[in-house]
Parts: structure tokens; sequence; C-alpha cells
């Protein structure tokens, strides 16, 4: 995928419409004092990550499909480093604190690690 295929497919990903939380999950209905607001909030957030995880694995992958002489290399460690930071800061906000498992399936190269201050 090419970096204007990634930008191409992130931006489409905002157009669509966020998914709400099914019912399945909710065991059909609402109990006392919970509030269907945060149904909603969940299922956006839910949404978000999953946009946020699919720019910083396309971003990776063409990254670890580049050359590491190609010209083109350090504007697309600088986009795969903001992609995968801003993931991050959408896990930590869902409660997902261990990257550890992300970096090695998606082999998360050390130079964009270090520019987030990961050791």
């Amino acid at each position: 995928m090419t970096h204007k295929e990634c930008a191409t497919a992130w931006r489409a990903g905002l157009r669509l419409k966020l998914p709400t939380v099914p019912r399945k999950f909710t065991g059909g209905a609402y109990t006392a004092g919970q509030n269907p607001l945060d149904y909603e909030i969940l299922g956006e957030k839910a949404a978000a990550l999953g946009r946020a995880g699919s720019k910083a694995e396309s971003c990776v992958a063409h990254l670890n499909r580049t050359a590491p002489d190609d010209a083109q290399r350090p504007r697309l460690l600088r986009e795969a480093a903001e992609a995968v930071y801003a993931y991050f800061i959408q896990r930590e906000l869902c409660g997902l604190r261990r990257h550890d498992d992300i970096v090695r399936e998606w082999r998360i190269p050390r130079e964009v690690l270090v520019r987030l201050g990961a050791r």
C-alpha cells in the first residue's frame, strides 16, 4: 500500500458512520443505573481505536517494505511514528496499557519506538 493509499484509506475511515455497541454485548437490555450514552461513548472509543490501529498498521507495514537507503524513508518513519503514537494513546484511553504484543506482531522497527520514547 502506498503512502497515498494509506492516507486515502485513513481519511475514508473518518467518513464511516461510527457503530454503537451491539445489544448482544449488553445482554439485550440496559440495567438500572446504566446510561445508554455510556454505550454510545464505548462504541465511539472502539471505532476510534480501530481507525487509529488501521492507520498505524498500514504505515508501519509501508515503512517495513521500504529500503533503508530510500529517499522517502525519513518521511515514512515520521508518519509511522506519529501513527503509532496516536494508536498507543488511543489504546491507553481504552485501558489497554501494554503494547508489547502490538510491537511484536506488527514488527514495529526500533527506530519508530525510539521516536516514541520507548526502550
